[in-house]
Parts: C-alpha cells; structure tokens; sequence
C-alpha cells in the first residue's frame, strides 16, 4: 500500500467513525486566532462595564434612563454572544474539530459570557440599590462584583440556590437573557454537536 493509499484509509476511518483519526494541522493557527480574539473580547466586556459606572457617576441619566442603557447593552451582548456560539459550533463541524477543542473555545466563550452578564448586574445595582436580594449595602466593589460573579455562574450553569435574586423588572429582563444564552449555548448548542455534525456532513456529501 502506498502512502498515499494509507493516507486515503485513514481519512475513510475517520470519516466512518472509527478508531484512527487525523489531525489536520492547518486548523491550529485558527484555533490560536480564536483564542487570542475571545481574550481581546474579554478587555472589551472590562471596558464596556467601566464606562457604564463612569458613566452613571457622571449624572447625566437618571436610575431609570441608565438601566435602560445597561438593559440595551446587554441586549445588544446576547445577540452577539448567540452569533458567536453558532458561529464556533459551525466552523467546528465545517474543520472536523475535536470535540476537547471544541468544548474550550465554549468554556472560554462561557467565561466571557459571566463576566459580562456579572458586570451588567453589578450596573444596574449601582444603579438601582435592592435590585437584587441580599445584597448588603456595606459591601465594597470588590465584594459586589464577586457576588454577582458568582450570581451569573449559577444562572448560566442552571444551579441557582435562591441566594440572589432579581426583584426589579430591569435586573429580572438581563437574567432572563442570561438565562436564555445559556439555554441556547448549553442545551442546543454543546449537547447536540455530534448530531448537528454528523447531519451537516450527510448534506455537505449529498452537495458534493
């Protein structure tokens, strides 16, 4: 058999599933490309959540006019976040990517995804104190921001212990967001890769 013959049989291995497969190279300086995008992403997600203090600290709105600033930029953030998953999964399955490398794009993409939805919360509590329950008000930044941190993981990941809650209809509309991002990313998106892989490759063969 020649190299090249040994090199088709295991391409049809793993195409068919079995036990053999190739690690295309090429895809490699993509998935740096990724990686090195979400990081700049995450500065942004800083900075968009520093602006929005500065600028509640500036006066210029009143509680209510900058809560829908902050609902608007989350908004804005969901549709993004939803592309952006779509978008990874599909270039996923397009670069028969491993599953492990797949599943850290979306942990980095999930990591983002907090931090933001955390940051809005921290916004809209700066804004509106009591928008959320058992918030102390003797609580420094830090402590706030840990606290909503850690409130926006357990909306993401569905685990939430009841320890805070949204009370006001602005901070109750950004967690329904989260919410529902997570819903997309985790249930639709993560759980049926394979499938959505396998089906997009039968119709990828039929085109061809």
């Amino acid at each position: 058999m020649t190299n090249a013959e040994w090199r088709t049989t295991k391409l049809r291995s793993t195409e068919g599933g079995g036990p053999f497969q190739i690690q295309d190279m090429s895809n490699e300086p993509r998935i740096i490309g990724q990686i090195i995008r979400q990081g700049g992403e995450v500065t942004v997600i800083i900075i968009v959540g520093v602006l929005l203090q500065a600028l509640w600290f500036q006066n210029w709105l009143g509680a209510h006019a900058f809560c829908l600033v902050v609902l608007t930029v989350a908004f804005a953030k969901t549709v993004f976040f939803f592309v952006e998953n779509l978008t990874h999964i599909l270039m996923a399955t397009r670069d028969n990517m491993a599953y492990h490398k797949v599943l850290g794009l979306m942990g980095v993409n999930m990591a983002q995804i907090t931090l933001s939805f955390a940051l809005d919360f921290w916004c809209l509590e700066t804004a509106e104190p009591a928008s959320f329950s058992s918030i102390e008000a003797t609580w420094g930044r830090a402590e706030l921001i840990f606290e909503f941190f850690f409130f926006s993981v357990l909306n993401f990941s569905f685990f939430g212990f009841g320890d805070v809650t949204p009370l006001t209809i602005p901070a109750k509309l950004v967690t329904m967001m989260e919410i529902l991002l997570a819903f997309f990313t985790v249930i639709f998106l993560l759980s049926d890769f394979v499938s959505l892989k396998d089906s997009l490759r039968v119709r990828k063969r039929h085109e061809d």
